[in-house]
């Protein structure tokens, strides 16, 4: 299985629906991040499909490295600058 790319080294701010269920990806290669768009094909990692509780602004990982997936955790600041577009993990 290959490692989660960094796609970037900060988490984006998204809109979510109430109810609407997202696909995050985790390998990092998707061109729609933070949103799957079927890159992960071959590389042994799938997204992880949620369902937003409410509707609102939320913040997603974009490092790969979160423990609160798919949501920020401030983890990508132990993530160093030169991981960004590469597989990495902490």
């Amino acid at each position: 299985m290959a490692l989660p790319i960094v796609a970037a080294n900060s988490p984006i701010r998204v809109q979510l629906e109430a109810d609407k269920t997202y696909h995050w990806c985790r390998c990092g290669r998707s061109r729609s991040q933070p949103f799957c768009d079927g890159s992960h094909h071959g590389t042994g990692i799938t997204p992880l499909a949620f369902t937003a509780k409410e509707t609102g602004e939320a913040w997603l990982c974009r490092c790969k490295q979160t423990h609160n997936a798919p949501h920020c955790d401030g983890t990508h600041k132990r993530v160093p600058d030169e991981a960004v577009g590469k597989e990495f993990t902490l």
